[in-house]
């Protein structure tokens, strides 16, 4: 049974996309207030805005990143949008989808794969070859050397965690590249550029990055230290998100993060 239908690619400034986004505004209004977010969620939202840039210097990216689709829930079907974080379109014959994903969890990896996955089917419908490539942010992923002071600990978890490495070779479809300049466009195999803090302070340059993340841990300990309470809604950039952020949850990260960031002087 087919799971997806009517798909088009739009662009932010679509009537219906519109439409949508001032629906969800109404619905949420009411709602209680977000947990602000972390510096590791706000370092994601610039990490992600500083690849873009860096990808359209090198590719001729389209402002098409909205995917507007249908989605069948029993028997019916669910209007439903979709944000790109960078699209090379070709129309009508071939499209490349850009996933950035920062994260200090292997996890993460597999994801993104699985929202390439459900984008690439998407997307199939309305052209015939889809091209992908993932931006992978390592905000610190446990290392092998770290992974075995973890087992040895006295509260070792039964589980331990993946390295990056590993999560990697569970995907032999992806070809795995060194640098952003040995990106290709519309490449036969899923890509794979492995990114480091190092990497993206060096895109910033002079521009300010959220990387006070000792400032998250003593948040986290306190909260640890609070009664339990109901979970509030939190949109995250890119560290610890279960599912796709939708383009509405984007568009609040993003306004949240203009908010809080730096401002430079002079």
């Amino acid at each position: 049974m087919q799971r997806f239908n009517r798909t088009r690619l739009i662009t932010t400034a679509d009537p219906a996309y519109q439409r949508h986004v001032a629906e969800m505004q109404l619905q949420r209004a009411n709602q209680r207030a977000m947990r602000p977010p972390s510096q590791r969620d706000l370092f994601g939202g610039e990490a992600e805005e500083l690849l873009r840039a860096a990808l359209a210097a090198r590719f001729p990216l389209s402002e098409r990143r909205i995917v507007e689709y249908e989605e069948r829930r029993g028997r019916t079907w669910q209007r439903k949008y979709r944000e790109l974080d960078a699209v090379i379109l070709d129309a009508p014959s071939r499209v490349h989808v850009f996933e950035i994903k920062a994260s200090r969890r292997a996890g993460a990896l597999h994801r993104a794969l699985q929202q390439l996955r459900d984008t690439r089917e998407i997307l199939r419908l309305a052209v015939r070859q889809v091209s992908a490539t993932v931006l992978f942010v390592d905000t610190g992923t446990i290392t092998e050397e770290e992974r075995a002071a973890l087992a040895a600990a006295p509260d070792a978890p039964e589980q331990l965690p993946q390295t990056l490495d590993e999560a990697i070779a569970e995907h032999p479809e992806l070809r795995r590249v060194s640098t952003l300049d040995a990106l290709s466009a519309f490449p036969e195999a899923i890509e794979l550029l492995v990114v480091s803090v190092d990497d993206i302070i060096a895109l910033a340059g002079d521009r300010p990055l959220s990387l006070d993340w000792e400032a998250d841990e003593l948040a986290e300990e306190e909260e640890r230290a609070l009664p339990a309470e109901p979970t509030p809604l939190l949109f995250s950039s890119g560290d610890d998100d279960a599912e796709a952020e939708s383009p509405f949850a984007a568009a609040l990260r993003r306004a949240q993060q203009a908010e809080r960031r730096p401002r430079r002087e002079g």
